[in-house]
């Protein structure tokens, strides 16, 4: 794993725990910005995922 892919899963977690926060709170708002960091988690890692095929295509070839 390369420091891409752990920061958009932390990123990812992150954000549901933010998500639902808002949720039990009424807060629209912190649902939104939890939801938005999910989503950069996600896009985050899978750049680290992208990194990760290449180096390795690399190594075989």
């Amino acid at each position: 794993m390369n420091k891409d892919q752990v920061k958009g899963v932390a990123k990812d977690i992150a954000g549901k725990v933010q998500e639902e926060a808002g949720k039990l709170a009424g807060n629209k708002e912190q649902q939104v910005k939890g939801l938005g960091k999910q989503i950069s988690g996600k896009a985050e890692k899978s750049y680290g995922d992208a990194k990760e095929i290449l180096k390795d295509a690399n190594k075989i070839s």
